[in-house]
């Protein structure tokens, strides 16, 4: 019989309610077991590893993934997959730091949680576990059949690095408009076969250091040349950029010349879009032609999430900042489409 490790991190999926202050408090994974019997029909062993001490998914930050990774590692010859019990508000961020933590991954490791407690009446955290853990454990010709890190999340299974979070009230919490969903739970799971990405080698090699030191400057009409100075000059390695459209950006001289200043200094700059669908392509108008002749990064259709993530990964590993903007326009674990 297979073997699943479920890692409880925290989050809403496991809340109750305080029958005093009415506050949602956090509850050891036993209680969470309690709340659902049916996992001891599924056709699967559970290991279990709860962290010491439970987090709110918005404490995440890149030394928890690091631990994440870590746990990976150390337990990856001895289960079939992994799911990850994780707050939704950052679990975008997080799916998308391991997919690139993890180099060669060949076995699930699938993000879950939920929108209402566990113990709610109209909860949908048992579909999700349940299910999640259906994924982490399908296998065809004894290989996995999701060997990614994803996100599974009412009904549907998405590529971690693709997703974000675009709604804290509906159970359809998650999104990913520039890539199709990767299995849909139904009567049957069906999966998209073509839509997986298969390791090309089956040797884990996991990838801990990451570095942090990443501004985000996101653009509006208006903007002053003050603020963009402050972001671009702080003391930071990676800038993520949020332009318009298809990546664009004001032609003022004072803007591009303070971009190129902060470039040639050895900082990088990544151009994402502020569009939730869609794609850079810089040089296609003169407003972001200017932006690929100084040395501004093109980061294609990426997410948010994926773009800060990927960012920390790359300065963990490299120095040199020619090769972090060329690993960015590259397509490293399917976070983007080069069109």
């Amino acid at each position: 019989m297979s073997q699943i490790l479920i890692i409880y991190t925290g989050g809403t999926i496991g809340m109750m309610s305080d029958p005093t202050t009415k506050v949602l408090r956090p509850i050891n994974f036993e209680q969470i077991m309690d709340n659902v019997p049916e996992l001891e029909k599924l056709n699967c062993k559970i290991k279990v590893h709860s962290f010491d001490e439970i987090i709110d998914s918005s404490n995440m930050n890149p030394a928890i993934w690091s631990q994440l990774a870590g746990l990976i590692e150390a337990n990856y010859d001895a289960v079939d997959g992994f799911v990850i019990l994780h707050g939704s508000d950052t679990m975008s961020f997080t799916a998308s730091a391991l997919s690139f933590m993890l180099q060669h991954l060949a076995k699930p490791v699938i993000f879950t949680g939920s929108q209402l407690p566990i113990s709610a009446i109209r909860t949908d955290a048992k579909e999700n576990l349940m299910t999640a853990i259906e994924i982490a454990n399908a296998k065809k010709n004894d290989r996995a059949r999701v060997p990614e890190v994803c996100i599974y999340f009412d009904y549907k299974l998405f590529r971690g690095n693709r997703s974000f979070k675009y709604n804290s009230s509906k159970f359809e919490a998650f999104r990913s408009p520039n890539y199709p969903i990767l299995a849909e739970s139904g009567v049957h799971l069906r999966f998209s076969v073509n839509d997986i990405r298969q390791p090309d080698e089956d040797r884990l090699i996991v990838h801990k250091n990451l570095v942090s030191d990443v501004a985000v400057l996101k653009l509006y009409p208006g903007i002053s040349p003050k603020v963009v100075e402050t972001i671009l000059t702080s003391d930071v390695r990676g800038i993520v950029m949020e332009t318009f459209g298809a990546g664009n950006t004001t032609t003022d001289q004072w803007f591009t010349e303070m971009l190129k200043t902060a470039i040639d200094s050895g900082k990088v700059i990544l151009d994402i879009s502020q569009c939730k669908v869609g794609t850079v392509e810089l040089g296609r108008y003169e407003t972001s032609r200017q932006l690929r002749d100084i040395g501004v990064a093109n980061g294609y259709d990426m997410t948010f999430e994926s773009a800060v993530t990927k960012m920390m990964h790359l300065l963990g590993q490299l120095d040199n900042p020619k090769e972090v903007k060329r690993l960015l326009e590259t397509d490293l674990r399917g976070e983007l489409t080069i069109s």
